[in-house]
């Protein structure tokens, strides 16, 4: 008895998905369950699990291939059953050469003295690599930037780490120890980069296109604050040991920033409201609760995942669900529920040491507030009878990005207002 493995519909709008990598192959035992193979869609990239426990015994679609949804991808028998070549897909297609005898298909012994192999790097500069490929990295000592990938757009898989990993413990003890392994990063080689144009990723493809719409859509407008931090900077200090053991996740502070969001949210619903058209043209669309997105940056890309009627949530809950929401878009969990539909979006762009950034706004939302990095500054403090003196604070900017054809820059104002309010103020009970 065979069954079919169908192109999953993931969410109401989703009509079609790319087979980004086949995690089996042909031949391969399969449990019920364990992932076979990863898509990417318009909404999420995710890990498809098998329906049944057998063996794989036919793959229909290649790496790359984008496939309607409720198609069959292939099948899964019971052992015994002859098993079909897989279609190759267009990065292991062959390249048409002059005439010369063509490499081996079984790797060959590798001199000692060869240099070690170097992962293309994409023009993005990030390297696409799976969860488990860096997780198998890291526990071997691998720099992955120095690992060739073989997968569909030169993504490094589990296999070419595990071969970088043993191609390193075949090399002598001298040799080890006459190049030891260098922690500081190394720039990319520009020699390995690709010389012809590079296809886009689908979610590249999707970012890029909604990224123009969106500033061919909207007027964006930008306020830009600076924040004092010290109040929450010393509460995160004092409760963190606390709230990690009551509630089992470590306490950062975008939880203090997103409920202050939601706050200034509540105040000036404008900012959380959108524009729609309608037969009489464009009209205000107000929302009933908070959607709040937070953008998560992944090697591969970027998604916003959202917290649902973020207004009806205590500190505790929007501060397991960032969390978790993070973690499970970095490792492909999220379901197309969880992508979509937010109302006003967090993104972070101090995470790589910026001061601030410009963001653009998500669509079809009307705002967008970019957090940028804190440091650490002199300041200047006026006391209640008018003295001034200077004190270290810690301190952080923040950048609201806003559509005009909705939001006034009054409005804009009094929302940072509300917002900047509510950090240095903070009063919202934490444990």
């Amino acid at each position: 008895m065979s069954t079919e493995v169908i192109m999953p519909q993931m969410g109401e709008s989703i009509f079609e998905g790319t087979i980004t990598k086949w995690l089996k192959k042909p031949g391969d035992a399969v449990q019920k369950d364990e992932p076979l193979f990863e898509i990417s869609t318009d909404k999420v990239d995710a890990e498809i699990p098998s329906p049944v426990a057998g063996v794989l015994t036919e793959i229909r679609f290649s790496e790359g291939d984008v496939v309607e949804v409720n198609t069959v991808v292939a099948v899964i028998s019971e052992a015994g059953a002859a098993v079909s070549k897989a279609p190759m897909s267009s990065a292991q297609a062959p390249v048409q050469k002059p005439a010369q005898a063509p490499s081996p298909a079984v790797q060959q012994p590798v001199q000692n003295s060869a240099p070690p192999q170097v992962a293309q790097v994409p023009p993005t500069g990030r390297l696409r690599s799976s969860p488990l490929a860096r997780r198998i990295a890291k526990e071997h000592g691998i720099d992955i930037r120095r690992v060739a990938g073989t997968g569909h757009a030169n993504r490094i898989t589990k296999e070419d780490v595990l071969r970088a990993a043993s191609s390193t413990a075949a090399q002598s003890p001298v040799q080890k120890s006459a190049a030891p392994q260098v922690a500081a990063e190394r720039a990319p080689d520009l020699a390995t980069l690709p010389t012809e144009p590079v296809p886009l990723t689908r979610m590249r493809a999707i970012i890029a296109e909604r990224m123009v719409e969106s500033v061919r859509v909207s007027p964006h407008v930008y306020s830009v604050y600076k924040i004092d931090m010290t109040r929450i900077a010393r509460l995160r200090e004092q409760h963190k040991a606390a709230f990690e053991q009551r509630h089992g996740v470590k306490l950062t502070y975008m939880p203090f920033i997103a409920a202050a969001a939601v706050a200034a949210l509540r105040r000036f619903p404008i900012v959380n409201a959108s524009l729609e058209t309608t037969s009489q043209g464009l009209a205000i669309r107000y929302h009933q609760n908070i959607h709040l997105g937070i953008a998560v940056a992944l090697d591969w890309g970027l998604i916003v995942p959202v917290i649902r009627e973020a207004e009806r949530r205590s500190f505790a809950e929007i501060t397991r669900m960032i969390a978790d929401l993070a973690l499970r878009a970095r490792t492909k969990k999220l379901s197309p529920d969880e992508v979509g539909g937010s109302t006003f979006t967090l993104t972070n762009a101090g995470a790589f040491g910026g001061e601030y950034g410009m963001p653009i706004i998500n669509q079809p939302e009307s705002a967008i507030l970019a957090v940028g990095g804190l440091r650490k500054e002199p300041a200047v403090l006026t006391d209640a009878e008018g003295n001034d003196s200077i004190a270290i604070r810690s301190m952080q900017y923040f950048c609201l990005g806003f559509d005009h054809r909705l939001i006034d820059g009054a409005d804009g104002g009094k929302f940072m207002q509300e917002f900047k309010k509510q950090l240095e103020s903070w009063s919202q009970e934490i444990l």
